[in-house]
């Protein structure tokens, strides 16, 4: 029995082996970073991707959403290109969000699951094949993809970044291997933005070029530049229809999960919000508001300083959110769940050369599409392994072979123990919530018929095909990317966000 066994055990192992998107690191060696060129003629483009944190999808003065909020520079940004209005994360979370954007992976392929697993040691970062087909390559402001270190990154000739959140004011930057300390009124927003102004001015002119400016703004807990301090003093918004429905025993007749409402009295909720040592909701939310100005303002002056270098017309610039926020809706605030305002992302896009501006995308796009779309616009073939495509041909109007769904994980957290593990599928019409490890309430929306997601439709006869069908489309994905198991991580510590078991290993 044994003899037969083991040849077939080695066979699947094989199998298996051959299938897995990552490499070793004999793999990542300069040999294997080299990327087919596409053979359309097409130019190496520069490119500029622009990174916030927690900023959601319409939380822009174009949107109408907040009628008191001006982006002017956003605004501008969406005219002039792509307004892509359905951009989503696979992980609503920040190191796992930005892990597939320089991956292309998903969650469960690149492991980093949550804010402290660490790199493998074996991915690869597409700058990292960039620098191979001779651009020059700078990254400035928040890494925050596992791990709390600051190291420089392979990928990147010029690296500015700090630990973890880093700090809105006298900010501490690692410039290329050297500690930087800034003064009290050095506001990070200003400060990442000249460095990659300077970087620019300063670069190699012969060579294509590829900035990733990652702004730690708009992340808790807001601090807004002095300029802009109070500015939204007293402004308010109106509260989300889903916003008292947890207050009472409402949420039940609605067939929300439990967890929902536990939540509410939470970190994460609009009650007990940061533990409530962070002040009002509503004083929370201007302060979100003004932080997010310096931003615009930075996207202006990158935008500036193109423009009076004669490359705005070719230069591709991604302006883009790593993950959503809720501000009321189920009576939560934060991120990942797979509520809309968690999982869906702003996401501009310009460049005159390749499409004319004034679009709004309508189809689904997502974080593992920004590193294709990059490779192509500098002229390389993606790699087989990523599972994103270009959203090149949907700028220039070609929707030919899009993707129909979009597909959500998020991996319980040890130290926000409030929100489960979800896995998740959305369609143009409906979306599925499966949770795991938990006894609680799956759930389906109708989100043509109801946006705010209010009318969990799961049980209902009528709706039981539809579930049926997109809880196997989502095991059919997970089958299909090696995604039936979950990455653990060593956690060894007392929990940061359980208020109630904070002194438990």
């Amino acid at each position: 029995m044994r003899h037969y066994f083991y040849p077939i055990l080695m066979l699947a192992v094989a199998i298996l082996s051959s299938c897995k998107p990552n490499c070793s690191k004999e793999e990542t060696s300069e040999t294997n970073l080299q990327l087919e060129t596409l053979k359309d003629g097409k130019q190496r483009r520069n490119v500029i991707f622009i990174l916030t944190d927690d900023h959601r999808y319409d939380y822009m003065g174009f949107t109408g959403k907040v009628p008191w909020l001006e982006t002017p520079e956003m605004d501008k940004l969406a005219s002039e290109g792509a307004y892509m209005k359905n951009a989503f994360v696979t992980t609503s979370l920040c190191s796992p969000s930005r892990a597939s954007i320089l991956t292309g992976q998903y969650s469960h392929v690149h492991t980093l699951v949550d804010n402290h697993a660490p790199d493998p040691g074996n991915l690869i970062y597409f700058p990292q094949y960039l620098q191979k087909a001779g651009y020059q390559t700078g990254f400035f402001g928040k890494w925050h993809m596992g791990d709390e270190h600051d190291d420089p990154r392979p990928g990147f000739d010029h690296w500015e970044s700090f630990k973890g959140q880093g700090d809105y004011y006298a900010p501490n930057l690692n410039i290329n291997g050297e500690r930087v300390q800034y003064d009290d009124d050095t506001y990070v927003t200003d400060l990442l933005t000249e460095h990659a102004l300077e970087w620019l001015d300063e670069r190699d002119q012969e060579k294509p070029f590829f900035m990733y400016l990652s702004h730690k703004a708009v992340h808790a807990l807001f601090k807004p530049a002095k300029r802009h301090d109070g500015v939204y003093d007293g402004k308010t918004i109106e509260k989300p229809s889903t916003y008292t429905q947890t207050i009472g025993e409402e949420y039940k007749d609605l067939k929300w999960p439990e967890w929902v409402k536990q939540q509410r009295h939470s970190w994460h909720g609009v009650d007990y919000m940061y533990h409530g040592t962070n002040g009002t909701f509503d004083g929370n939310l201007q302060k979100y508001c003004e932080t997010l100005l310096g931003v615009d303002e930075s996207i202006g002056s990158v935008m500036g300083w193109l423009r009076e270098n004669g490359l705005d017309e070719s230069t591709l610039v991604i302006y883009m959110g790593d993950n959503g926020f809720s501000w009321g809706e189920h009576g939560l605030i934060d991120k990942r769940h797979f509520y809309e305002e968690s999982v869906k992302v702003p996401m501009l896009v310009r460049c005159p050369e390749i499409f004319k501006g004034g679009k709004n995308i309508e189809r689904m796009v997502q974080n593992v599409d920004v590193a294709p779309t990059i490779l192509e616009v500098a002229g390389l073939k993606k790699p087989d392994y990523m599972p994103g495509k270009s959203f090149v041909q949907l700028l220039q109007g070609d929707e030919t072979d899009w993707r129909t769904r979009v597909y959500y994980e998020y991996f319980w957290e040890y130290d926000f123990p409030m929100t489960p593990t979800v896995f998740g599928v959305r369609t143009d019409q409906y979306k599925y919530m499966r949770y795991q490890g938990i006894w609680d309430q799956n759930e389906l929306y109708d989100i043509i018929n109801d946006p705010e997601e209010k009318y969990n439709l799961m049980g209902n006869p009528e709706y039981a095909e539809v579930a049926k069908q997109l809880a196997s489309d989502l095991y059919g994905w997970l089958e299909e990317t090696q995604g039936m198991n979950i990455p653990l991580k060593r956690t060894v510590k007392n929990p940061y966000g359980d208020y109630r078991h904070s002194d438990q290993y």
